[in-house]
């Protein structure tokens, strides 16, 4: 709980961020009596995840879909929601277009989990801003907000901060999106060393606190950092001390510039101001606190009289060869969401109980603001998902 105030400065929604953590072990525990696994993340020490999903997420979806089958649940394929179907001041089923059909399919209860709107440019561009128009995302192209717009023309309600998303630093080069399969890890383009390197801008200046804390309580605000920077672009800046420590061990086939010489590195990434760049290394190395280093746990190797500080991992930027990764901002999903009761129960503006409704998954709204605690919303849409699915059987 101290972590989800901490990162939303404390305005995640109080019922719902209580009933996550109260509730997260029972449906780990459920979850695990279904068939899942966890496995420790030992690759990943300042992650602050101390599990992961056995075969990450499309391992997680993959054991869901057999479980699923297994229990007689039926999967169509190829046949998108168009719309909600509202009888007697219920919703009492879904339009889908099937084989070029529109269909009518009833049920007692209809559980939305479709998704955010990071797929989607226009939307992007309206809540967010101009500048998230043509950002990159870590993810499927598939969320396009369509869910959200189909229960919000139903009578549900916004809630939180539309404009606030979860984006993290990504290789220059990665592709548009991602699609899971086999073999295939999400954070492939992931650049998730940030924390122990000197993230400098195309003006040659630091602009976050990289070591603030643990990598999982900051990477989801630091992609936002990066895009409002000049060319939507920065450069981790590392050299032969960083690469011994291991801590650039999980970047594979990324984009990198190398030189044996800061001048040199700055002119091949085209830094604007050379000068001032060069002064700034000087400045962080010479302001260092301590010797003690260790980048598996907090270190408190920090520097100091410089802004922005940097709290931990401030190792010196002096042994060649150094090597720049560029990094842009990748998208994983919006934080606002609609109104919901701690059961997943769409509300409407009066907070009444939209009948035969629910929302669950990054369609929740209230639990994340500007920040993101790591694996807090797959957590969430196990928790909320688990609560809906039960109350939606009950009636």
């Amino acid at each position: 709980m101290n972590d989800i105030n901490k990162v939303t400065e404390n305005k995640s929604d109080k019922n719902l961020s209580k009933e996550l953590v109260s509730n997260s072990l029972s449906t780990i525990n459920w979850m695990n009596k279904l068939g899942h696994f966890w496995t420790p993340t030992f690759e990943n020490p300042t992650s602050a995840n101390v599990v992961s999903f056995d075969g990450k997420g499309y391992g997680l979806i993959n054991r869901w879909k057999k479980i699923a089958i297994q229990k007689g649940v039926k999967i169509i394929y190829e046949c998108p929601v168009i719309d909600l179907i509202e009888q007697n001041n219920q919703i009492s089923g879904v339009v889908v277009n099937y084989k070029n059909q529109n269909i009518k399919l009833f049920a007692k209860s209809i559980i939305l989990a479709c998704g955010s709107f990071e797929s989607n440019s226009e939307m992007r561009a309206k809540y967010l801003g101009e500048n998230w128009r043509n950002i990159k995302l870590r993810g499927v192209p598939h969320n396009t907000g369509e869910g959200l717009e189909m229960a919000i023309n139903h009578g549900a309600v916004p809630y939180d901060d539309w404009s606030t998303c979860h984006a993290s630093p990504q290789d220059y080069n990665r592709p548009n999106f991602d699609l899971p399969g086999e073999n295939k890890s999400g954070d492939y383009w992931s650049r998730y060393a940030y924390p122990f390197s000197i993230l400098v801008n195309q003006e040659g200046s630091r602009f976050v606190d990289e070591g603030e804390t643990w990598r999982g309580l900051t990477y989801a605000k630091t992609g936002k950092a990066i895009l409002e920077q000049k060319n939507q672009v920065a450069y981790q800046l590392f050299d032969s001390k960083h690469r011994r420590a291991g801590v650039l061990d999980n970047y594979k086939n990324p984009t990198v510039i190398i030189s044996n010489n800061l001048n040199d590195l700055a002119n091949k990434i085209k830094i604007e101001n050379i000068n001032k760049f060069l002064f700034n290394i000087d400045n962080f190395n010479k302001n260092i606190s301590s010797n003690f280093y260790n980048p598996n746990i907090l270190d408190g190797k920090s520097i100091s009289n410089i802004t922005p500080s940097k709290s931990n991992w401030a190792l010196e930027l002096n042994e060649p060869p150094f090597e720049a990764f560029p990094v842009i901002a990748g998208m994983t999903f919006c934080y606002g969401g609609l109104k919901t009761s701690k059961d997943g129960e769409v509300l409407d503006k009066n907070g009444d109980i939209i009948n035969g409704l629910y929302a669950v998954g990054e369609m929740l709204g209230g639990l994340w603001y500007k920040n993101y605690p790591s694996g807090g919303g797959m957590m969430a849409g196990a928790v909320f998902g688990k609560k809906a699915g039960e109350k939606a059987s009950i009636k």
